[in-house]
């Protein structure tokens, strides 16, 4: 995690754009009175919202525990996938 204040953040906006989104950092830019923003990716607030929206619904997070559980036991198999051609 990286922390910048917010006049080296302007100076250096895309330097540090180019780290948040290329190297996935996360950024605290610090401002008077403890008002601190956090700076993440697109890509980042995506997938932190899809995981607070799949792990809010209790069967679905209990689902995905079990299936976890069961993948670390080894109780799981290989298949072999093929590719279906379509004869048109």
């Amino acid at each position: 995690m990286l922390a910048v204040n917010y006049t080296n953040l302007r100076d250096n906006m895309k330097m540090y754009m180019d780290k948040v989104t290329d190297d996935y950092e996360t950024m605290i830019v610090t401002r008077k009175d403890n008002k601190n923003v956090v700076m993440i990716s697109e890509e980042s607030y995506n997938n932190l919202m899809e995981n607070i929206y799949v792990m809010g619904n209790k069967e679905n997070y209990d689902w995905l525990m079990k299936g976890k559980a069961q993948l670390e036991s080894g109780q799981c198999a290989v298949h072999e996938l093929f590719e279906v051609v379509d004869d048109e």
